[in-house]
């Protein structure tokens, strides 16, 4: 049984290092002209020197492209795309076709991951972009344990998790919150450091607060609560799901280490000594929830549960 990938968002590039000693095995980063809700913000410089320090310890770094994009950004692809093969990124995250068919004209070995968010749902799409080039699907957030396992077992290529971390419920291209903020007399930059402040939709009923933010993209809604799975790893090492996501969004590096840290853990042991994990596995979800913010449970997401709309 092979150890899947430990794939994880660092918030910038000195943080690349601190992973790398707790265990992951691959980052995801990117910049707000290309990428949704990004951890840090990667410009060029920045990707150049995560790609050094990565591949000296053997790791990969992927590059988010997985805006959508509208006929004004065209342009700008195809001299991104080659950047990103000469800095010797491992891959593109992408949603839209716009960046197979750029990458396909300048950047033809360039490794190409298909992760749409929502739509990832079943193996015949994954397959489906599988046969039009991309190594890796990146399933939706919103099917159980049993569609995962059922996805890998007849998947031509790899497929991708997110284990740990937030999720995006809404994505508008307006920027509400700072169109509102305007309204208001108030001043809300929009672009940028924005993402970082503390600001919720709270739905009294449910008692649940939802974290905002906005970026070049628009406005972003996540979910109330953080999904974490590690003590519930077994059916996916088993099934040999290839890549496990670790999602720092909104979390700090010290905390984003941490969880690393407990989920390199966690899989070095059920590899080892499978019995081992089941006696330790409470002991390290504990040990993640010592670190949440107060306003931040663990849930197990969609995993054991149907999704419901």
């Amino acid at each position: 049984m092979k150890k899947p990938e430990i794939l994880v968002t660092p918030t910038k590039t000195d943080d690349i290092n601190r992973l790398l000693k707790v265990g992951a095995t691959a980052f995801l980063i990117g910049e707000e002209e290309f990428g949704l809700r990004l951890v840090g913000e990667f410009k060029r410089d920045d990707i150049k020197k995560a790609v050094e320090i990565a591949h000296k310890h053997e790791a990969k770094v992927y590059v988010a492209m997985n805006a959508l994009f509208h006929n004004d950004k065209l342009p700008l692809l195809p001299d991104y795309i080659s950047f990103l093969a000469e800095a010797k990124v491992d891959a593109i995250v992408f949603g839209d076709p716009a960046v197979l068919m750029a990458a396909r004209e300048v950047a033809p070995t360039m490794k190409l991951h298909w992760n749409t968010e929502t739509t990832a749902t079943n193996y015949f799409s994954a397959n489906y972009w599988n046969r039009k080039g991309a190594k890796r699907a990146v399933m939706a957030r919103e099917i159980n344990m049993d569609s995962i396992v059922e996805t890998k077992e007849h998947a031509e290529g790899e497929i991708e998790v997110q284990i740990h971390g937030m999720t995006c419920m809404f994505q508008s291209k307006r920027t509400l919150i700072g169109n509102y903020m305007e309204f208001q007399g108030k001043d809300l930059k929009v672009e940028g450091r924005s993402k970082d402040r503390s600001l919720f939709l709270h739905d009294p009923e449910r008692d649940a607060k939802y974290p905002i933010f906005e970026d070049k993209n628009g406005t972003h809604i996540m979910s109330p609560k953080d999904i974490c799975i590690i003590d519930e790893l077994e059916d996916m090492l088993d099934a040999g799901i290839d890549s496990f996501k670790i999602d720092g969004i909104l979390k700090s590096i010290d905390y984003i280490e941490k969880v690393t840290e407990l989920y390199s853990k966690a899989i070095d042991l059920y590899l080892e000594d499978s019995d081992a994990y089941q006696d330790q596995k409470s002991y390290f979800y504990q040990e993640i929830e010592k670190i949440q913010p107060v306003n931040r449970s663990l849930d197990t997401g969609f995993f054991f549960k149907e999704t419901v709309y």
